[in-house]
């Protein structure tokens, strides 16, 4: 199989996975804040995304994006090295108000 195929079917598959659990999620927390969210979340939100800034190894290329819903928080994107990965879920469990995380970001082809 081409390694360029697999890894954009790789990555299109852990995009897919999280926005389903992003959606199927969202539902319960729709009901209670509307389509804005809870602002305890966004705040969530801009604290973690705050965070990661400070590493430079979770920049580009890599790509750690977040997404808060009831104090949990769902990382995706992708990263070069199991390292990279965990340090965004470190990092993203620092932030206070997190309960939780949940740690979807993919490995790049390379760092498999």
């Amino acid at each position: 199989m081409n390694p360029i195929k697999r890894r954009g079917s790789s990555r299109g598959v852990s995009m897919l996975s999280a926005a389903l659990v992003v959606l199927l999620s969202g539902c319960a927390t729709y009901e209670k804040c509307g389509f804005q969210g809870c602002p305890a979340d966004r705040k969530i939100d801009v604290a973690v995304r705050n965070v990661i800034r400070k590493y430079p190894a979770l920049q580009a290329p890599n790509s750690v994006r977040v997404q808060t819903l009831d104090h949990v928080v769902y990382l995706y994107g992708q990263v070069n090295t199991e390292l990279e990965r965990s340090t965004a879920q470190q990092v993203a469990l620092s932030v206070g108000g997190v309960d939780r995380v949940v740690n979807s970001i993919s490995l790049s082809y390379e760092g498999r």
